[in-house]
């Protein structure tokens, strides 16, 4: 159950928050580059014009500028690919249950860290879960991923449309886990990746298959819809073509993220939920 692997989450040692009067180093409750209006005053000699306020200065004849503060709580978002390619596996468990579980654990990660949680899957028939905090921001994030990966989506939209939402919804400072199959990644422009690891600290989870990585050189058969079919890769040629549509996809998506900007990660679909937030915890810590 997803709501079990709070305690893998919280066994990673999250790292704590300042408190007032407490010194040492801890992370301060004041989170990374978000910002929110907070009043307008009179312009003064200085001040950075891109932030001037233009109703007010209308209204009152007189220049002013707007006033931001830091938002005490950052919205951690999980993007979910729905794709085909996901629901596929040959260690412990198909890579989109693994996908589900990665979506529970990075959501326990942000309600430990004080997070508001939301997530999206970019359906039509699918609303954004809008970020929340405490356990009104967790337990509907973990009902929507067991029914996203349930089963394949039946509409037409997918992890592009999910990019282009939750490229509307982001605010800056905001915490994006994206969780998706390699070939879904390679598919999307990289100008789309890069707008969004901009915008927000990105992570690309990508579940993955030891069979799709590395088959055995031999004849293989498979029953898909029930139809059979039959794939010789002891042959050197099919064998490389196997590779460049799986291995080399998956160091694409890698690099295509990394390159953006973002932090990618493969997990094995036999590996621990939460094999990845050690990754996550030292990039943090190095930010910090």
């Amino acid at each position: 159950m997803l709501l079990a692997l709070r305690g893998e989450a919280s066994a990673r040692h999250p790292p704590r928050r300042a408190r007032e009067g407490v010194s040492g180093p801890a992370l301060s409750p004041l989170r990374g580059r978000g910002m929110e209006y907070a009043e307008s005053r009179e312009y003064a000699i200085g001040d950075d014009a891109r932030h001037m306020d233009w109703r007010v200065t209308a209204r009152t004849g007189r220049p002013h500028t707007k006033l931001f503060q830091p938002e005490h709580e950052r919205a951690s978002w999980i993007v979910a690919d729905r794709a085909a390619t996901l629901y596929f596996g040959t260690r412990a468990r198909y890579k989109s249950v693994q996908a589900a579980r990665l979506g529970a654990v990075a959501a326990w990660a942000a309600f430990n860290d004080g997070d508001r949680v939301g997530a999206l899957c970019g359906s039509s028939s699918e609303p954004p879960r809008m970020p929340a905090g405490g356990m009104r921001g967790v337990l509907p994030v973990l009902e929507a991923l067991v029914r996203w990966y349930s089963m394949p989506a039946n509409d037409a939209h997918g992890l592009d449309h999910a990019l282009r939402q939750m490229r509307r919804l982001v605010r800056p400072g905001s915490r994006v886990v994206v969780l998706a199959d390699a070939a879904s990644v390679v598919a999307i422009d990289v100008a789309r990746w890069r707008a969004l690891a901009k915008a927000s600290e990105l992570h690309v989870l990508l579940p993955s298959d030891a069979f799709e990585q590395s088959p055995p050189r031999r004849r293989l058969r498979f029953l898909s819809a029930g139809a059979r079919s039959e794939l010789d890769l002891a042959g050197k040629a099919a064998y490389q073509r196997w590779q460049q549509a799986f291995a080399a996809t998956l160091q694409q998506a890698l690099v295509t993220i990394r390159d953006a900007g973002g932090e990618a990660q493969t997990v094995a679909t036999d590996a621990s939920a939460s094999d990845w937030l050690a990754g996550f915890r030292a990039t943090q810590a190095e930010v910090a």
